[in-house]
């Protein structure tokens, strides 16, 4: 890709020609990816919802490190097969079978691109002397140009945010540990295992909602790159940026109580200062967050042409077609935005944990296919062929992904439904373990059976399987 144009490459192999970067740009993306106000806000939920500051903190980072781990996995996909992560779902649901879990992915890019820009439309608001309004639709526009533009453009405005807002968050870290007595709110620890597992969960729900386009991002990568250095740079980026996020919103939420629920953007730049400096955080609160929403972005407009081609056979995406999709995404989250901006403390905690519920038995699935059945090798061809080794539907990886999906409802907590097993077990959800350990020992029972060595050779630029047959 030629810099300053628009990234050609969409659902097809990135060609080793092409391939750039370090493992280390991983680090810098998922880092700046994460130091944000939704992320404050995701850990200030912790204890919002009744948590206390010391377990909370601790299921955070354990939440954050579980869930890390998984999606740090996905990652080190992407420079071994050069694809988007939702792609390879066609070697475990079939070319056309692959269409189910990509309905969810869209509807959670749609979710997390409505909930930043709500926050991120305050920002950009009060920076342009607007209202609410109009800045979630500035702020959405601007975030369909950059995703418009591509991977060059991501990493660098990932670099630039990693810098800025970490600079921004250890100034405001400062301001708040003069302001607020963190030595009694860390003496009042008080452990409830239903709030602890709430912790562990609303962490584990972030990083494991990256999961299905972390690829995305690393499959510029060389393929020489280190699987392990993918894993290991993308977890820390991620884990870190995330929790000093999350641990920052729970001091605030603790400290701030109903001035955080009433204007959790407002509250936060407060603590920087007035003027000059407030306008400076609502500059640095709309960067951190246009970061992860041209990622949200970007994975979506990468479904949804992961999921049509399916059926259509295409490979190759003009811009134009680029452009389009993209703004479906865009649209799409900024009429949720609109609809939801004033309930959404309450709507996004249970947004996350209803995601949850979709996509470990995915990341499961995908991740034990990929390690252990497939040993990190697959038919590339086969997986734009609905007529080739991996089909057009593989209804045994379907009949998983439901299994999955069930076994999780006894266990399931939100506002609209709560599971018969969650009251026995205290009032905690721990359906998200059930959803990354049924489908996994399911699928892989199914799976080996098919399972054989694909040695691999170069064809051109991309690496094809041999000796693969349809199973």
């Amino acid at each position: 890709m030629a810099a300053g144009v628009v990234e050609k490459h969409s659902i097809d192999v990135v060609p080793d020609s092409e391939r750039h970067g370090s493992a280390f740009n991983q680090f810098t993306l998922w880092l700046g990816a994460n130091l944000h106000i939704t992320a404050v806000v995701t850990g200030g939920l912790a204890v919002v919802f009744g948590g206390d500051v010391v377990w909370s903190l601790i299921g955070l980072v354990l939440g954050n490190l579980l869930g890390g781990a998984v999606m740090a996995l996905h990652s080190a996909q992407g420079p071994k097969l050069g694809l988007p992560q939702m792609i390879q779902s066609r070697a475990q649901f079939g070319v056309k079978g692959a269409v189910v879990p990509l309905l969810l992915v869209i509807l959670m890019y749609v979710g997390f691109f409505a909930s930043g820009t709500v926050l991120a439309g305050q920002a950009t608001a009060r920076l342009t002397h607007t209202d609410d309004t109009t800045g979630i639709i500035v702020f959405a526009l601007v975030t369909g140009v950059v995703a418009t533009v591509g991977y060059r453009v991501i990493h660098v405005l990932g670099r630039v945010a990693s810098v800025v807002c970490a600079l921004a968050f250890v100034y405001l870290g400062v301001r708040l540990f003069d302001q607020t007595d963190v030595g009694a709110l860390l003496s009042d620890a008080h452990f409830s295992m239903p709030m602890f597992l709430l912790a562990v969960s609303l962490s584990a729900s972030w990083q494991l909602a990256f999961g299905p386009y972390v690829a995305d991002y690393s499959r510029y990568l060389p393929r020489t790159t280190s699987g392990k250095a993918t894993f290991w740079w993308t977890l820390a980026g991620s884990a870190l940026g995330s929790q000093w996020s999350m641990a920052f919103g729970v001091l605030v939420a603790a400290s701030a109580g109903e001035k955080f629920i009433d204007n959790q953007v407002g509250y936060v730049v407060s603590l920087g200062g007035a003027g000059l400096a407030a306008s400076f955080f609502y500059f640095v609160i709309a960067l951190g967050k246009l970061t992860v929403n041209v990622l949200n972005t970007y994975g979506g407009f990468m479904s949804m042409v992961t999921g049509i081609s399916g059926f259509r056979g295409q490979r190759v995406l003009s811009q134009r077609g680029r452009a389009v999709y993209i703004g479906i995404i865009m649209v799409a989250g900024t009429v949720v935005a609109l609809a939801g901006k004033d309930s959404f403390l309450t709507s996004f905690k249970d947004f996350l944990l209803f995601l949850l519920t979709f996509f470990t038995p995915w990341s499961a699935i995908n991740l034990v296919d990929y390690y252990l059945i497939s040993r990190e090798r697959y038919d590339l061809p086969a997986l734009f062929d609905p007529n080739g080794r991996y089909g057009a539907w593989r209804w045994d990886a379907l009949v998983v992904y439901g299994i999955g999906l069930l076994a999780q409802l006894p266990f399931l907590a939100t506002a609209f439904y709560t599971g018969p097993l969650v009251g026995p077990l205290g009032g905690a959800d721990v359906s998200w373990i059930v959803g990354l350990v049924v489908p996994a020992v399911l699928y892989w029972l199914l799976a080996r059976r098919n399972a054989g060595e694909w040695p691999t050779e170069k064809t051109g630029d991309s690496p094809t399987a041999v000796g693969a047959t349809a199973p």
